[in-house]
């Protein structure tokens, strides 16, 4: 399935059986097609995630006999119901075995209008009723520590290895695209939904064209994800809005690739502009798969503190939503040679702390202190 938590889900799984785990995925039916892998069972079996998904869980738990139960939250993914919230805060569930959960985003489930401190008080179910809470970012962990105060910080990682196809050139790559070499090429990577700021976007690059500026906008990966049907809608008003401004002919999508081909895009772009509206953040795989291939990036500046993040340094910060700042930032690095390599270098260097076998093993640590071993 298309998204960042199905990606990490699978680098996880593949990178705790490097360290010896068997690992079983319970999933959507529409992973029918999952691939077959050494040490990774993929259980797609869930229609809808409901109530009665409890049984298909508790079925699995008492077959195959987990060491460790582990969420992959993320409310859209999980159909913004709440049966999934709930399932280790059952008495008779949490004696059976250890339970983990991974907040990759902090949004409430749905219920009905008017219920939002139920839905807080759900949300907070799943972290103080599981064995082992963990957040993947420093925002996020500030929102829970008060009610969770062992609560675990793992990073993701990259679901995007720096690695192109082995018969890659960058400046075939381009010329296919109709870019002589020294044209610039932006690149964005992910789902457009309106957290991401994609109209803002479209509009730099509309005042990179009116300053005179050949620029060329390299949209890589799929247009929407699998989980939340309101990206759509977004995707549709960012289309238009590149219309409207006659940028067709500059604005490029690859749509779904291998990540090879992920991979290649990235290398052939000269920056990275991430438009976030509530900021860069360490829960954004597009962010790390930027930082993974060493591209100059331009994003908007975190909602709470993050000290690996300097201005010029690491990244160029620009506050949310600020068309005219963001198209002075990318100027600036398609115009200073000493600032690109500077930020390549230093970019390339932050992503060492994202590795998936630091990732997994110390997960692996975190289910070892409860388990009996």
């Amino acid at each position: 399935m298309q998204g960042g938590v199905a990606d990490y889900t699978h680098e996880i799984s593949r990178a705790l059986v490097e360290l010896g785990c068997e690992i079983g995925v319970l999933c959507s039916t529409a992973a029918v097609d999952a691939p077959v892998e050494p040490g990774i069972t993929v259980w797609p079996l869930v229609e809808r995630w409901g109530w009665h998904f409890w049984s298909d869980l508790d079925r699995i738990v008492r077959k195959w006999r987990p060491d460790v139960v582990h969420v992959q939250y993320q409310t859209a993914a999980f159909g913004m119901h709440p049966a999934i919230n709930l399932w280790p805060w059952r008495p008779w569930q949490r004696a059976q075995v250890v339970t983990a959960v991974t907040f990759h985003d902090l949004l409430e489930p749905y219920l009905f209008p008017k219920a939002h401190l139920i839905r807080r008080w759900i949300t907070h179910t799943l972290a103080t009723h599981s064995t082992i809470a963990i957040t993947t970012n420093p925002e996020d962990t500030s929102r829970l520590r008060s009610i969770r105060p062992d609560l675990l910080e793992i990073p993701i990682g990259s679901n995007i290895p720096n690695a192109p196809p082995i018969d890659y050139d960058r400046q075939v790559y381009r010329q296919r695209l109709g870019l002589n070499p020294d044209t610039p090429l932006i690149s964005y990577f992910g789902f457009l939904n309106a957290s991401k700021g994609g109209e803002v976007l479209v509009d730099v690059l509309a005042e990179l064209v009116e300053h005179g500026c050949d620029a060329h906008l390299l949209m890589i990966g799929g247009r929407v994800g699998a989980s939340d049907p309101t990206n759509y809608a977004y995707l549709q008003q960012v289309e238009e809005r590149i219309t409207q401004l006659d940028l067709d002919s500059r604005v490029h999508w690859t749509d779904h690739v291998p990540a090879p081909e992920v991979s290649a895009a990235f290398v052939a772009s000269d920056l990275c502009l991430l438009p976030y509206q509530d900021g860069a953040s360490y829960r954004r795989g597009s962010f790390l798969a930027a930082l993974e291939h060493g591209v100059p990036i331009v994003t908007t500046a975190p909602a709470v503190l993050y000290p690996d993040l300097h201005h010029g340094k690491t990244v160029l910060l620009a506050p949310a939503g600020d068309t005219t700042v963001l198209t002075h930032a990318v100027e600036r690095i398609l115009s200073d040679a000493d600032l690109r390599d500077r930020l390549k270098v230093n970019a390339a260097a932050l992503a060492e702390r994202f590795r998936w076998d630091q990732i997994a093993l110390t997960s692996l640590d975190a289910y070892r202190s409860y388990m009996d071993v």
